[in-house]
């Protein structure tokens, strides 16, 4: 009614107020009463805002490369921009007069744009396309310090970098050549694992020679001792054989010691008995025989007597003319001869 009009803002939205040209107040949310005709309004969000963007640009080798990734911002001083881009608004239908609040938006990406080709112009093709993020932090770091992002008085939230990708035909060659050193390096390992397999293989041969090795070393050190034992068995065996031999020469030597000994008393006994006997002998000759022969038989018996007498006769047969022996002589000197005949 009469041009009065009533607004309210958002408490995101930062506020000028301003009548016939003249500063009435400022502030965030504000919600006044004003005359249409004579009133203007200027309304700058101050909520952060996404700035998506896309771009092409070229490598230190001169590859081509597509660079795709999201700026963040938001408006820090709304004195600033609004100095710098017309943010005023309808004050019939409270929208915005010009088209500068998107202008804010493309000077933002432009000097994105400025930023990342200088980053990417010193990278060639396959770093470039493995360095998003350091290129983002590189964007970011060039942004944050502009001097053109401090006069629009706005805050640089973010830079991402969702992909930087080569053209198709690049993109191609990359992945040929990044297939085949894959299939080396598949070759390369299956390589390797045969070269262990084949190596273990060795290790293992060589660890089952040493092991024979080893075997044959502990068995002919076992048949040597076996073999020394029995050379100090057999050596022992001699040494005692020897020793037994040496006894048995000794023993022999002795016993034949002691046999020669024993002859040489024999002999000395013999030679004893024999002067005995030779001195006796002499006695007798120096003796009567008829002396003798008494003392043969003063301990004889009576056969031994009568046998006596009866060789004194036959001694003396010459001188005798007739001898008369009576049967009951006879049968006494036959009794005497064969005691076991006494009564048959």
């Amino acid at each position: 009614m009469f041009g009065i009009r009533f607004a309210k803002f958002d408490p995101a939205i930062y506020v000028f107020r301003y009548r016939r040209g003249k500063f009435i107040t400022q502030g965030e949310g504000l919600a006044f009463f004003y005359y249409a005709p004579s009133a203007s309004i200027v309304a700058i969000p101050l909520g952060s805002t996404d700035a998506p963007f896309i771009f092409s640009e070229i490598s230190a080798d001169f590859q081509e490369l597509t660079v795709q990734g999201q700026l963040t911002y938001r408006i820090k001083e709304p004195e600033k921009t609004s100095k710098m881009l017309n943010f005023a608004l309808d004050s019939r239908k409270l929208h915005y007069l010009t088209d500068d609040p998107q202008k804010l938006s493309e000077r933002l990406i432009n000097l994105a744009l400025i930023a990342t080709k200088e980053t990417l112009i010193k990278l060639p093709l396959k770093q470039a396309v493995t360095s998003s993020d350091d290129v983002a932090r590189k964007v970011y770091g060039g942004l944050h310090s502009h001097e053109m992002v401090n006069s629009l008085g706005v805050e640089i939230l973010s830079v991402s970098i969702a992909a930087i990708k080569p053209s198709p035909e690049t993109s191609n060659a990359l992945e040929a050549e990044t297939r085949e050193a894959i299939l080396k390096e598949s070759d390369q390992a299956i390589f390797a694992r045969r070269n262990y397999a084949v190596e273990q293989e060795r290790v293992i041969k060589e660890s089952e020679l040493n092991t024979e090795i080893a075997v044959e070393q502990k068995n002919r050190e076992i048949q040597e001792t076996r073999m020394e034992s029995q050379r100090i068995a057999q050596s022992r065996a001699l040494q005692m054989e020897e020793e037994k031999l040496a006894f048995r020469i000794k023993q022999e030597e002795r016993n034949s010691e002691l046999v020669n000994l024993s002859v040489a008393n024999a002999r000395k006994e013999a030679d004893a008995k024999a002067y005995a006997l030779r001195e006796i002998m002499k006695v007798y000759e120096e003796m009567n025989p008829e002396i003798l022969k008494a003392l043969a038989g003063a301990g004889l018996d009576s056969g031994r007597l009568m046998a006596l007498a009866f060789q004194g006769i036959a001694d003396k047969a010459e001188k005798i003319g007739n001898l008369n022996i009576t049967p009951d002589l006879l049968e006494s000197i036959m009794q005497r001869r064969n005691p076991r005949h006494g009564n048959d």
